[in-house]
């Protein structure tokens, strides 16, 4: 049960907190506005003043997490937000609501634009399989042949694996059982199976509920697929979580792919919706759960918004757009020390609009939600994207299969920690499915996208079946630093696996000490020459600059990670 978490119990009903709770009547101008669940972030110590400012702003508190410092409270419209942000005990308030977008595909998914969309759309790259969308279907890719007596039998395809050494780190070691990696996303097939014998699904949990529609009545999840729309937790009906999953821990068992660490122990801890969107509570709870339970490493593939850039003070922004903003970067920020300070290390993706997110200079993409309420602001450095610029988070770039900086990737010399595999389809003549990222996809949600036939036949080159062990299982290519991310999840998986000692949930590794180690072993790579990189692009030009030294840099950070590294470096 959510309420009792490690002991704590949780706020989660009025009755829970009537009791400390004064009296107060709502005044008639809050009255008459329709009453909404909001997240109301208060300063330390000052619970109880915050709980004073929703009644006396006509609200009620139904709730809370002390953990993370903040009430759930009941309250009706703009008056009653503005109310509380006039209040010194009150630091945010954002609206309990969808927030936020997965990232699965450089630039077709709404979590991270691309840069490159022009009018014309002449600069706008294909998108990759995954986008609830829709996406362009690739041209046929040079055929791979499927059979490896030295491997799985799809691990020809995966170059990624091979850029980084896991397919040789394999030989040493793959991981413990004893390692945690909680995926937080959309969700993870857990009946994969190329993906459940490393399933915990004891363990997993699901904290959002599908929402058939959005608040203006379009169409969002769909039609829930189970009574109450609360789907089981070995459950993806998008494919990006369980993309992600089979990325870090595939395990080495004749099927299909082998992940960077096929020995660890995957834990889906879902946020998002079938949608993508994500709420901000959701990602609140996951992080809360991963350091509870003992989770080693988290994948975070997402950003928390319906703001691409969260900025504190914008004088484009309105005030309750402003409070909502100070809410996310504050609740997330808290969250993510939680989770941290109880030994999970914070891996994420860095983002796919193509950005230094050092310079950020025009928002196009904010509010995301609902669809359509999207405005075109100035931002500055002083704006966040959460969680990938929250601090305590490492934060991954993309490659492709040259080497070079994904076309679609953000960078930045702050930004950008460490680089990983995450595929590019225009890195090379052409633009071919493979190369992007092979990984697992749930069958159900390729057939719900049209992408296999009557018989199970993929219809694209972006889809592989494997029929190895006579049940066949199905890959998708994908492309994305949500691809990347999970390439160095899997490897801070294996150096907890060698050097974390006897813990909760099994293993545990101070995180701090994890990062030192994924930097100390990443492969050092040095800005193009020039700096100022030019993309080519259907006869177009995009130039992206490189800043910094060989050992960090706004490309690749302090390298790209290297699997063989870890598992043979002695501290």
């Amino acid at each position: 049960m959510r309420g009792l978490v490690a002991g704590l119990t949780v706020l989660t009903t009025a009755a829970a907190i009537a009791a400390c709770a004064p009296a107060g009547a709502p005044d008639a101008t809050a009255a008459a506005a329709p009453m909404a669940s909001y997240l109301v972030f208060y300063a330390g110590g000052h619970q109880g003043d915050a709980r004073s400012a929703v009644d006396r702003a006509g609200g009620k508190a139904v709730g809370g997490d002390p953990r993370l410092g903040y009430l759930i409270a009941e309250g009706g419209g703009d008056a009653f937000v503005g109310a509380l942000g006039d209040d010194p005990a009150v630091v945010g308030v954002s609206t309990d609501r969808a927030i936020g977008y997965a990232s699965s595909t450089g630039a077709s998914w709404r979590g991270f634009p691309s840069a490159l969309s022009d009018p014309s759309g002449a600069l706008t790259a294909p998108a990759a399989s995954g986008s609830r969308l829709g996406s362009r279907a690739f041209p046929d890719g040079p055929s791979i042949a499927n059979g490896d007596s030295s491997g799985e039998p799809l691990a020809p395809r995966q170059w990624d694996m091979r850029m980084i050494g896991a397919d040789k780190a394999h030989a040493k070691t793959g991981g413990t059982r004893k390692v945690l990696v909680g995926i937080i996303d959309t969700g993870v097939d857990g009946t994969h199976p190329d993906i459940a014998p490393n399933f915990d699904r004891a363990l997993s949990r699901n904290f959002v509920t599908d929402r058939p529609k959005d608040v203006n009545g379009d169409t969002l999840d769909g039609p829930c697929e189970v009574s109450g729309c609360k789907d089981p937790v070995d459950r993806d009906d998008d494919g990006h979580g369980t993309h992600v999953a089979s990325t870090i821990g595939s395990p080495i068992n004749g099927i299909g792919i082998a992940g960077v660490a096929p020995g660890v122990s995957l834990v889906n801890i879902r946020a998002g919706q079938d949608s993508g969107y994500f709420f901000l509570k959701a990602s609140l709870d996951a992080l809360t759960y991963a350091g509870d339970i003992g989770v080693d490493v988290v994948n975070m593939s997402y950003y928390v918004d319906p703001w691409l850039f969260n900025c504190a003070h914008n004088k484009a922004d309105g005030k309750k757009e402003q409070l909502e903003q100070r809410a996310i970067i504050t609740g997330m920020q808290r969250a993510l020390d939680y989770a941290r300070k109880r030994g999970v290390t914070l891996v994420s993706a860095l983002g796919n609009g193509a950005t230094d997110l050092g310079k950020p200079k025009l928002d196009k993409d904010s509010p995301g939600y609902p669809r359509g309420d999207e405005k075109i602001r100035k931002v500055d450095n002083s704006c966040l994207n959460v969680p990938a610029e929250s601090k305590g988070v490492i934060s991954i770039s993309s490659v492709g299969p040259s080497g070079r900086k994904a076309i679609y990737s953000d960078y930045g010399t702050e930004q950008t920690d460490l680089a990983a595999p995450g595929g590019d389809t225009l890195d090379g003549k052409g633009t071919s499915a493979t190369r992007g990222i092979l990984a697992a996809a749930p069958e159900a949600a390729l057939r719900a996208a049209g992408k296999l036939d009557g018989s199970g036949k993929p219809k694209t080159a972006e889809v592989v079946r494997d029929c190895s062990k006579g049940v066949c299982s199905y890959y998708q290519y994908m492309e994305g630093t949500s691809m990347a991310a999970p390439h160095a999840t899997g490897v801070a998986a294996l150096l907890v696996s060698r050097f974390g000692k006897p813990g909760k949930g099994g293993l545990q590794l101070d995180p701090a000490e994890t990062q030192r180690l994924l930097y100390a072993t990443a492969q050092h790579k040095a800005c193009p020459r020039p700096r100022a990189y030019v993309y080519k692009v259907y006869g177009e030009s995009e130039t992206q600059t490189c800043e910094g030294g060989k050992a960090k840099n706004g490309f690749y950070g302090h390298g790209v990670v290297d699997a063989l590294r870890a598992v043979t470096v002695k501290r």
